[in-house]
Parts: C-alpha cells; structure tokens; sequence
C-alpha cells in the first residue's frame, strides 16, 4: 500500500489576495493578512483543532560581524513568531510568542544573542505549552538548549532557562511527544559531530537524566523526527552551514534504541541537494493513513528574513517503510486524499 507524507511553497487567488489555495515551494508566502510569513526553523504543534506553528522571528537587517571566522550571518534577536491555521496552508499571525528582551544583555533573549529552532509541545498533565530553543551567543560557543512556558498555545511564552542537557552541547534540535506521553529533545552535540537523544521529565522542562548518543561522528543536524507504522524516523541535514546539502532519512524500532541509515529520500531536480533546502520539521497530518508533511527552510545567508519555505510530500510504503520526497512545483493536500 502506497501512502503519503507532504512539502509546501503557495499560491493565492486573484480575487482574495491573502487566500492560499496551493502550496508552492520556495515562493513568498502569505498570511492572512498578506504579510509574508516569519516563521523561520519552524515546529508545529496540533491542540483542540487549531495548528500552531513557532519559528525564528528575523527582522532586520543580515550581518556578518566583523569577528567572523566563518559564515556565521545572523540578525539581532527579535523572538518567536507564533502562526495559527486549520488546513496548514492559510495562517493567521499571533503574534510574536517569546520576545526579545532588549534592555537586558546578559539574557539568551538579548537581540545580541541568537534564538534558533523554536519547537513546543503540549504537557497534558501540568495544561502546559512548553517550548525549547537552541540558546545561542553570537560566537557560538553556548550551545545550550533554553526552555520557556505558557498557559496559551499563542504566548506570551516566560523564559525559564538555558542548560546544556545531561551536560552535553545542544544547537540544532526539536522535540518529540511519543504515544505514552513521553519527550524527547533530539540535538546536534559534540561540535555537531554526534546527535544525542535526551529524555525529558515528566514537566518536560528537563532533561531526566537518561540520554544516547546516536551518529557518532556523522555530523549530522536539523532533526525532523516523527512515526509511521510503529517505528521511529528522523530526517536530518549535513554540517554545511548555510549551503545546502544532501538529506538523509533513518529508522528505528525504539528511539533510545539503535538507529538505521536508510538513505536520501527526495527525488527530482537538485534532490541531491535537498532542493536547496534544510529539514525542520515533519507534520503528521493523518498519521493513521500515512499523510505527513516535511517541512525544509531555504535560507538565504545574506537576507535571511527573505528566506523561503518548501514543505513538499513524502510518499512512504507501508510494507517496506520505503519514503520518498518528490519535488512538485504546486500541490494541494485534495491532491492526496
């Protein structure tokens, strides 16, 4: 049985500017006020019928401070933008979640600082939206994870803390509610050469205690990880900076358990370099029926604020566990159904 998982880019209709009807990789996309959307390293997050997504709120001009010793191009720290939709194509902006604190300079929140890879998950025990970030210095040598909390999937968002799970370096990460309730932070560690699984407390602001190190000396970052079939899958990029690179998909039968290569799973022009493209996210929009769909962000390392969205479908084999991501100039979910 063939089924599918899904990538985005939009287009709208003449009559009603700020009305999606398609998603159309790399091209500017609206919300609903027809404002592009700044939502940048994206997670998703479903709650009572509504999507939410938080991403990297860039505004401003791009830099490259003079003390660069590699491309480390960034904009000062505006927060996390929060968006809300029902159909994950036309979203309304909140507003921005977690703000800047501006007149505090030793805060992770300082426009000096960086704030990447916002995700939030929903804690149904404390009623708690909880979000991770990767808590950066402008040199990049914090590499800690930070945590904040709110009452409300829309923020505002209170900053708790930075830390380094389990005492581990923590830059490109996302998170993961498994179907007994159980998180996971999954982050790029040791100089970005191995990726660690951390397991949360039950509050999910922490780290328990218990962790593994998975592709040791693979160098991999921007963890996607979702389930399909009863098995655990990550897509992931290559260490390459802002320049984009070939994906790579793999598979396991426990997330704290062993994990298995299985290959580049996107397919068509430029699929060797992830269509120019780097994984944040995957959404499970039917899991039970195999629909999904990858999220990738195009950056654009000179203006990043202009940098673009692909979110495209990835096709899995129910049998075999075989996934493919083909490229697609337009397409709409009914394309699926």
């Amino acid at each position: 049985m063939m089924v599918l998982m899904l990538t985005v880019g939009v287009s709208t209709t003449s009559a009603q500017k700020n009305h999606n009807v398609s998603f159309i990789p790399k091209e500017v996309w609206k919300d609903t006020d027809g404002n592009m959307i700044n939502a940048h390293g994206a997670g998703l997050m479903k709650y009572k019928g509504t999507w939410y997504m938080y991403g990297e709120y860039k505004v401003g001009k791009t830099i490259l401070p003079s003390w660069a010793t590699w491309e480390c191009y960034r904009t000062d720290v505006s927060g996390v933008s929060c968006y809300s939709s029902k159909d994950l194509l036309n979203w309304k902006f909140e507003g921005v979640a977690l703000k800047a604190e501006p007149d505090n300079p030793e805060s992770d929140l300082h426009p000096s600082k960086v704030i990447e890879r916002p995700k939030v998950i929903y804690n149904k025990k404390t009623k708690k939206f909880v979000m991770w970030v990767h808590a950066e210095s402008a040199d990049y040598s914090k590499a800690c994870a930070g945590v904040a909390v709110s009452d409300s999937p829309v923020g505002p968002f209170k900053y708790i803390e930075s830390f380094r799970p389990n005492d581990g370096m923590s830059r490109d990460q996302t998170l993961f509610v498994d179907d007994d309730g159980t998180a996971y932070q999954f982050c790029s560690s040791e100089n970005n050469q191995t990726l660690h699984i951390n397991r949360l407390t039950d509050d999910y602001l922490r780290p328990e205690g218990t962790f593994v190190r998975r592709f040791v000396d693979m160098a991999r970052e921007a963890p996607a990880v979702f389930k399909f079939n009863g098995k655990y899958y990550m897509l992931s990029s290559g260490c390459t900076g802002w320049d984009p690179n070939r994906a790579e998909l793999a598979v396991a039968d426990n997330i704290m358990g062993e994990w298995t290569v299985i290959g580049d799973p996107c397919t068509g022009p430029d699929a060797d370099k992830t269509f120019y493209g780097q994984s944040t996210y995957v959404i499970p929009v039917n899991p039970k029926k195999g629909l999904f769909i990858a999220c990738f962000d195009m950056w654009k390392k000179k203006d990043l604020a202009d940098s673009r969205y692909i979110w495209l479908p990835l096709i899995a084999d129910k049998k075999t566990g075989k996934m493919e991501i083909p490229w697609r100039d337009n397409w709409s979910l009914n394309d699926f159904k």
